[in-house]
């Protein structure tokens, strides 16, 4: 009987170690990782716009940073002009043109090229020739720049120029920028350069929305509110 329930408890004993053995090699053996799937055409699409969106989206800032910190302050300065506006300076200027470039002979056109050069040069003068007008007693001519005038009034009798010269600060000069009057074609193309990058920073700024998905209803909300806050205001307040 003794050596049946050792027999018994041998047996136990065994099966008890082979199913230790079998779990212990089954906790051992790493699990395989499941396959991973691949993406669809519409995942990759939608990654990849995310990236360049992104991208876009940084990098425009970044090269639109001064032009928006500049249109940004000087649209204060325009709208509160009174306010920002300093005390013009005004000069008054003298001097003489030659008679042969005011009255050339065989009754050819005043030397509109030299008589330029000469006030740049003699009044110290600035900015593009806005208006040169010839009468049979005077010309006039003006200069213009932002924050800036100056107008020349020549006697063809006496060859005596007489220039008034204004210079309204440099408020005046910004402010002549932020609307690109009397600044160039070069400055006007620029305005035009930085419109388009703030579009697209405004666009993938939007763009970018989307991909936020816990944020992108209140977002939306957001710009839909502030839209309409400015019509509202133009409505009610724009005579």
């Amino acid at each position: 009987m003794a050596s049946t329930t050792n027999a018994v408890a041998s047996t136990t004993n065994a099966v008890a170690s082979t199913t230790t053995e079998a779990n212990t090699t089954r906790s051992a053996t790493p699990k395989s990782p499941a396959a991973k799937q691949p993406l669809t055409f519409r995942a990759k699409l939608r990654r990849q716009t995310a990236i360049i969106g992104r991208w876009l989206h940084i990098y425009l800032s970044m090269a639109s940073f001064a032009i928006v910190l500049f249109f940004s302050i000087t649209g204060i300065t325009l709208n509160h002009a009174d306010f920002f506006s300093a005390k013009e300076k005004t000069n008054r200027i003298t001097g003489e043109i030659p008679h042969e470039w005011l009255r050339p002979a065989n009754n050819a056109e005043p030397a509109k090229l030299e008589i330029v050069e000469r006030l740049r040069s003699a009044a110290k003068l600035h900015g593009a020739v806005s208006d040169f007008r010839i009468d049979d007693d005077q010309i006039e001519v003006s200069f213009k720049a932002p924050g800036y005038s100056a107008d020349a009034m020549i006697d063809r009798t006496s060859n005596h120029y007489d220039i008034i010269e204004v210079r309204n600060g440099f408020v005046a000069v910004i402010n002549d920028l932020h609307k690109g009057r009397d600044a160039g074609k070069v400055w006007a193309g620029l305005i035009d350069v930085s419109a388009v990058l703030l579009t697209l920073v405004s666009l993938t700024g939007l763009l970018l929305l989307f991909f936020l998905y816990k944020k992108r209803t209140s977002g939306l909300i957001l710009a839909v509110a502030g839209t309409l806050l400015c019509y509202l205001v133009y409505l009610r307040f724009v005579p």
